[in-house]
């Protein structure tokens, strides 16, 4: 049997480390002084499980809501001679300097702070601890890091007090006497989003031996002191810098990237000839990026004079002019929104571009990590392939989207269109090529996109996605998170009606076929409440549409054998709404059957009883007996109700009217009426 998309199975390392990190105190951890978690002192733990440690507990941070940070997990790797960093990985709001400085002793080689923006100055003293042993940093986006908190100095004391990490609430004065003077190691750096009020040709000079830097987004007063790597430099990025003909022909390296998001301005225009003089002079490149650029003139082989024959990477082949004096083909090339992706022949391995398939999952994969507004333009891209087309890469695709939606997890742009993409890739046409696993960590997904927005077009496309799962079966391992959720959603008195609809349809479906805990547990959770609100809402609304009688239908199967969720119906006024329901759609044969198979549910209740047993709702039961709604249904499930209450004998009846001989004998006349060759549906709902 075929192994199906995404089916490998996690590493034993993988599911250890996530194991451990569940269960600290219970693995290689005890509760110290104050509660404070400390390492065992009988463990020695290397570098390869400490790096996977930290970095597996940063993404579950951000991925998973059910896992607890601990306040001070960072101090586990505060002695190296237990614990022992190498490459680290940290992101977003969630780091705070007190992190960094907890590892300060550590021998770090790889440091990547991305959208760190709750660190400030007193994280450049730590990355100086650093400055012997580190060859690769970055600090893109972390905008806050070269600013003081309260005018408070550069260095710092190990007893800073924890409020200091607290996010400054505006920038604070510059810091201005870090330096990188000593990081002789360092070869790659990237400082994506330098702020303007720092002079990048001051804050660089220091380091002689870069082979990688990336500038993205950043202003350069001057770009001369980029020629001290000319013949080192192998990366150079300036992504969204501008840009001069001067710069172009200033630096040498193998690979560059000179793109733009093409709705910025600038003064810079991409020509043939600069295009030309890149090539020619560039002569070691393999790596080249000019997305975004609008070419002035024409530099693309007429379509009647390109070579003949299937798309080739042969440069003498090239469809476009200055890739034809290349000496080999290069690996990567960026055409992202750019006219020359859609020519035949482009020299190179791996192309971004909007042309096909292929090109749009290579600009997903190259520009989701540091570059989400284009990476958002491509996954909407890819959106309309699934949608209008066939995606052919189905795994790659959606483990793509899956990245770019945890990576920015904060990012409504791309929450957006990655959910709107799952939808698609995850459908009927789609799934028999899916495993389980995969089709788990596209639900964990939409589930956190939910979680973090409470955006219309969001928590439609998550509730539209979750409606191509099997449920409840597929949902199960995230029950009650999924129902958490959704009766949030539910909660606003005036809530879209389509997210509406579609939420109640997922919420019965939830609560069918499940055992009895679950039900009692999404009761205690205000199921019965969030429903019977939806049903008052509907009543002032004077309309019974789909969205009354899902609500029915799920309090229908949640008081199923859950005697506490019947009270809790019967506590609410679900009664009261009962009636008013009937009083207002008299001919409404789907509501009415869902009610009274709620009815019956309590009904069975012995304890609760005594609570049907009034003149009023004894009548209303009687009525219904006569209907011929629905078949046989409602009359059976009014007669049901009424069996339950008259197994407790003529002892408890105290009414006057009805009698309960009356009563009976109508019973009896309805039984005798129903065909008894009628098909009744007896699936739950």
């Amino acid at each position: 049997m075929a192994a199906k998309a995404g089916d490998n199975p996690d590493s034993l390392m993988t599911l250890a480390t996530v194991f451990c990190l569940r269960n600290l105190r219970k693995t290689m951890c005890y509760q110290g002084f104050r509660s404070k978690l400390c390492m065992r002192s009988d463990i020695f733990l290397p570098s390869e499980i400490c790096d996977k440690l930290v970095n597996t507990y940063m993404e579950l941070v951000h991925t998973d809501s059910n896992f607890e940070p601990e306040e001070s997990f960072f101090q586990l790797f505060s002695d190296p001679r237990s614990t022992r960093l190498t490459r680290v990985q940290l992101r977003e709001d969630f780091v705070r300097d007190r992190d960094l400085e907890a590892i300060r002793k550590q021998d770090l080689i790889e440091l990547h702070l991305t959208y760190c923006n709750s660190l400030s100055s007193r994280s450049l003293k730590t990355l100086s601890s650093f400055r012997e042993t580190l060859v690769s940093l970055c600090l893109f986006g972390c905008n806050n890091i070269f600013y003081r908190k309260d005018g408070a100095p550069l260095a710092c004391t190990e007893d800073t007090d924890d409020e200091d990490d607290e996010i400054p609430t505006a920038r604070q004065a510059l810091e201005t006497d870090f330096s990188f003077q000593g990081f002789n190691r360092l070869r790659l750096l990237n400082l994506g989003g330098l702020p303007d009020e720092m002079e990048a040709e001051d804050l660089l000079k220091p380091l002689r031996s870069l082979t990688s830097l990336g500038l993205s987004n950043v202003h350069l007063q001057g770009t001369a002191f980029l020629t001290q790597w000319k013949d080192r430099l192998a990366s150079l990025v300036l992504y969204n810098v501008d840009l001069s003909e001067e710069l172009v022909s200033t630096v040498l390296e193998l690979h560059l990237d000179i793109s733009r998001e093409s709705r910025r301005n600038t003064k810079f225009k991409m020509t043939r000839k600069i295009l030309t003089v890149i090539v020619q002079r560039l002569v070691h490149l393999v790596s080249l990026d000019i997305s975004g650029h609008i070419m002035l003139d024409n530099c693309t082989v007429p379509h009647i004079e390109e070579a003949m024959g299937r798309p080739s990477t042969e440069p003498c082949k090239s469809s476009i002019y200055p890739f034809q004096e290349l000496k080999r083909p290069l690996q990567f090339l960026g055409l992202y929104d750019t006219t020359l992706c859609n020519v035949t022949h482009i020299p190179a391995y791996k192309v971004t571009g909007s042309k096909n398939e292929e090109q749009v999952l290579n600009a997903i994969e190259a520009y989701t990590e540091f570059r989400p507004e284009l990476a958002h333009r491509a996954i909407n891209q890819l959106f309309d392939i699934a949608r209008i087309q066939h995606c052919n890469q189905l795994l790659r695709a959606l483990q793509l989207v899956i990245a770019a939606l945890k990576c920015h997890k904060y990012d409504k742009s791309i929450q957006v269109t990655g959910s709107a993409a799952l939808f698609y890739l995850t459908n009927t046409e789609y799934r028999s090529d899916q495993s389980v696993r995969l089709r788990r960590e596209v639900i964990q997904v939409v589930l956190n996109g939910m979680e973090q927005y409470q955006e219309v077009t969001v928590q439609r496309n998550c509730c539209l996605t979750l409606c191509n799962f099997s449920i409840p079966e597929e949902l199960e391992f995230q029950y009650s998170r999924v129902n958490q959720l959704l009766l949030k959603i539910l909660e606003p008195a005036r809530q879209d009606e389509s997210i509406q609809r579609i939420a109640v349809h997922l919420c019965n479906a939830l609560v069918c076929q499940v055992d009895n805990h679950h039900k009692e547990a999404v009761g205690k959770m205000g199921f019965v409440k969030t429903m019977l609100n939806l049903i008052q809402k509907k009543l002032q609304d004077r309309t019974c549409d789909q969205v009354m009688e899902f609500s029915w239908s799920a309090l229908w199967n949640i008081t199923d054998e859950t005697p506490d969720n019947c009270q809790m119906f019967l506590n609410c006024r679900g009664m009261s709404l009962f009636l008013e329901c009937l009083e207002e759609f008299p001919d409404k044969q789907e509501l009415h059957r869902n009610m009274l198979g709620l009815l019956g549910n309590v009904a069975e209740v012995k304890a609760l009883r005594p609570q049907l047993l009034t003149p009023k709702f004894i009548k209303v039961f009687s009525h219904l007996l006569e209907s011929k709604a629905d078949g046989i249904e409602v009359s059976y499930n009014a007669c049901g109700v009424l069996s339950h209450i008259m197994f407790d004998g003529p002892d408890v009846w105290a009414m006057d009217e009805p009698k309960r001989d009356a009563v009976m004998d109508r019973m009896w006349e309805a039984i005798q009426s129903w065909d008894v060759s009628s098909r009744r549906n007896i699936n739950y709902r």
